[in-house]
């Protein structure tokens, strides 16, 4: 038997239906804008009030934080769901909605919102928070994940949370002062410092019997100098239809990225190949997404390349008003099995 939603009523499940199955068949709505944080991060936000209320409150530029600290009101956070599935062996899993952003449905705003809120990641393919949250609780790679950026107004109390496993407890440092060690509470699956806010870099670092695992370093950064390029695969084939996924980040000089960059990056190329679309994860972009050019949001976008029907090398080049160009490289094979 599935549930959608209702949480409320999962631990009466036994009695209400005993010796049957259970899966939760969707849950959360939890909802989040990737870089946006608000404050207080243990508050939770219900937004909208009720789902048949019209909602007019909100951030202005109709953000979400990414803090695991706003839902919808039919359903529930992160680590209110995972608390119960986890620690209640009747319950056999369950199916999150959702794992990436989709058009549509954007509550808890109106127009011009056009794309849903609910995804651990957006709608360009880039993680936002509460996927290293499932990554630490799930995966066998060495998590330390920590967040927010580092680029506040002097003296604003910012919350700075870690999740993290592998590791016994988190120590935090402020340039290269300690702000104390913290293990994951009872029903928490992240640790958080409130901290002032001053320039500099912070540092993490997760321990396990006394031994570091892991180490995190966020530093505040500096304006827009550079742009910098990653594409997700070095080969495509040259089918006419294999795709290349160019992400592009806005940096400071010494590689730091800008959180609050958005920067107007126009791609094009050299070489049989085209740019079929961009994207940025902003929920309320109107932007065509077959355009060979994008603003960066939060920092990033991304440029979606499909190769031609020959083989050779193609030059990726990214360009912004008063940055230096990016370049990049795939090549195009005509070997089978060299694609996806």
């Amino acid at each position: 038997m599935g549930f959608n939603y209702h949480h409320e009523d999962w631990l009466d499940f036994p009695e209400t239906f005993p010796g049957e199955p259970f899966i939760a068949t969707e849950t959360n709505s939890s909802l989040h804008s990737r870089g946006h944080y608000d404050m207080p991060s243990d508050s939770v936000r219900i937004w909208p009030k009720r789902w048949d209320i019209p909602f007019y409150d909100g951030n202005p530029g109709n953000t979400c934080p990414a803090y695991d600290n706003c839902r919808a009101p039919w359903g529930s956070t992160h680590t209110e769901t995972w608390n119960l599935i986890k620690n209640n062996d009747y319950m056999s899993g369950m199916f999150i909605w959702t794992g990436f952003d989709y058009l549509g449905e954007p509550t808890p705003y109106q127009w011009p919102s056009r794309s849903s809120y609910f995804g651990m990641v957006d709608l360009a393919g880039f993680p936002k928070d509460p996927y290293y949250f499932y990554k630490s609780e799930w995966s066998k790679d060495t998590v330390l994940h920590v967040f927010p950026h580092w680029n506040w107004e002097e003296g604003q109390t910012v919350d700075v949370w870690a999740y993290f496993n592998h590791a016994d407890e988190v120590e935090l440092f402020l340039n290269d002062e300690s702000l104390g060690s913290k293990s994951k509470p009872e029903g928490r699956f992240n640790v958080m410092w409130r901290v002032p806010f001053e320039p500099g870099t912070l540092r993490a670092v997760s321990i396990r019997e006394g031994e570091v695992v892991a180490e995190k370093t966020i530093h505040t950064a500096g304006e827009p100098a550079l742009i910098k390029l990653k594409v997700d695969r070095e080969t495509i084939e040259a089918d006419g239809n294999d795709l290349a996924f160019v992400s592009a980040y806005v940096t400071d000089k010494d590689g730091n990225l800008v959180p609050n960059a958005d920067n107007l990056i126009k791609f094009n190329l050299d070489g049989e190949a085209s740019v079929i679309a961009t994207d940025n994860g902003d929920q309320t972009s109107h932007a065509s997404f077959q355009s060979a050019q994008r603003k960066a949001f939060n920092g990033k976008c991304l440029a979606i390349i499909q190769a031609g029907d020959k083989a050779g090398s193609v030059t990726i080049k990214a360009n912004a008003e008063g940055l230096p160009e990016a370049v990049a490289h795939i090549k195009l094979s005509s070997e089978s099995g060299s694609g996806h």
